[in-house]
């Protein structure tokens, strides 16, 4: 699995330059992820602080997988003044054949997501028998 350096919109993932740079509506940062290999998967972790469930996209397209979230500010009330928007989140992987798309499956709790990409069975290792003859 290879990151996929695609930005969402053309010119978007621009960082800022001055302080009204921050409040552009299509400013993406790149979540942290952890990618862990076992024998059977592969297994992607990102964190999504401020992300809700209904706010998270996961997909799988062309061989690429998507991830893009959005985060809300979870202070209670109505902003009499603020100078600290969230941006959202936007990455991207390329998956190679190795992966088996078709039972992807996630898991969001607290802001981390975690995705299980299993390997396709020609990708995993198996012990030949040898015959004695």
């Amino acid at each position: 699995m290879a990151e996929k350096t695609v930005s969402p919109t053309s010119g978007s993932a621009q960082p800022a330059r001055s302080r009204e740079a921050t409040r552009a509506e299509d400013r993406y940062v790149a979540p942290a992820v952890d990618i862990y290999e076992t024998p059977e998967e592969l297994v992607l972790v990102a964190d999504l602080p401020g992300v809700g469930k209904d706010d998270l996209e996961v997909r799988v397209e062309e061989d690429v997988l998507t991830i893009r979230a959005t985060p809300k500010h979870a202070v209670p009330g109505e902003v009499v003044w603020r100078e600290f928007e969230l941006p959202q989140f936007f990455r991207q992987f390329e998956l190679s054949e190795v992966i088996d798309q078709e039972k992807i499956s996630a898991d969001f709790k607290h802001g981390v997501l975690t995705l299980h990409l299993p390997k396709a069975e020609k990708a995993k290792p198996r012990k030949i028998e040898v015959k004695v003859s």
